[in-house]
């Protein structure tokens, strides 16, 4: 069986791998154009397009796929079947029509709750318990289509949406090799209608903490900014980024360091206090409660500053 991908980080090359350790053929990938990364802003190829490159598989790298002659090459590549994970472009019906056993997903989400670019964040800040990976037969919805596969594994509370990301990583590669293999003989099943979310796109500007809420939902956006982009609060005009904390008793004026000492510092928030224990200052590293402290002058009484 012949099988495209499309794709282009991190998440999808952990997919591409298994299916060409699987033994399957790959006759294409699509991925997107490099794009400027790192201090050089020097164009860089996809972490999907690096590993084709290494096992010598063609790269097709439209800016989109609407124009009917960005589909020839997937056309002459004959797949039998098309694989998408966190590809980043829409796919026409045009495109979805070309694979004769049509486009699979893996989507990093129990479908369908999260639909969308940011289940993994969302299912964190949410606080759901569990998550997983689903394996759906694509359609022109935004992952509406019917469920193949799917499996569930639990959100501790040590998670960020890093360390989650590449549990769900490892659960899609292992998932979608199985899809593969099984793709004749498993029934999709409709999602049901109930217990649709969506998880909008992270936007940089929800990375800054407002301490009128309650504590702990501010600590699980920590876990869930971490990596990118990063909680901030604002601190006598600088702006700090909060990467641990944990939530704990505790009553005052939102934004009011109630406590300082070597584990971290407390933060009054609406409900409940914080109990930041890992920071970072512009230009610097993170760094340990007890680090960070020994350049910044923090005390009990000052305030962070909560949003407008």
């Amino acid at each position: 069986m012949k099988v495209a991908f499309g794709g282009t980080p991190e998440f999808a090359r952990a997919a591409l791998a298994a299916i060409v350790a699987a033994g399957f053929e790959v006759p294409l990938v699509l991925t997107q154009p490099d794009r400027p990364a790192g201090r050089g802003q020097k164009l860089q190829a996809s972490p999907v397009k690096q590993l084709a490159l290494e096992h010598g598989i063609a790269v097709h790298q439209p800016e989109r796929l609407k124009d009917p002659a960005t589909h020839q090459p997937l056309i002459a590549a004959a797949p039998d079947v098309l694989v998408i994970a966190a590809y980043g472009l829409i796919l026409p019906q045009a495109v979805l029509d070309i694979p004769r056993l049509g486009c699979l997903n893996i989507h990093a989400s129990l479908l369908p709750r999260w639909r969308g670019a940011a289940p993994i964040q969302r299912a964190i800040e949410a606080g759901d318990a569990e998550t997983g990976v689903t394996i759906m037969r694509m359609e022109a919805g935004l992952d509406t289509g019917p469920i193949l596969l799917r499996e569930s594994l639990p959100i501790t509370d040590g998670d960020t949406a890093a360390t989650l990301h590449d549990k769900l990583e490892a659960l899609g590669a292992r998932l979608v090799v199985q899809a593969l293999r099984d793709i004749d003989r498993l029934t999709p099943v409709p999602q049901p209608t109930e217990g649709v979310t969506y998880a909008n796109k992270i936007d940089k500007a929800e990375a800054m903490l407002d301490f009128r809420r309650p504590a702990a939902e501010l600590a699980r956006c920590i876990r869930a900014f971490d990596p990118f982009p990063g909680a901030t609060a604002t601190l006598d005009g600088t702006t700090i980024k909060l990467w641990h904390a944990l939530p704990e008793s505790g009553t005052g004026a939102p934004g009011t360091v109630l406590a300082v000492d070597g584990r971290g510092i407390v933060v009054a928030c609406g409900e409940g206090a914080l109990h930041v224990t890992e920071l970072q200052k512009p230009g610097g590293k993170r760094l340990p409660a007890a680090d960070f402290l020994r350049g910044a002058s923090v005390v009990a009484g000052q305030r962070f500053a909560t949003a407008s």
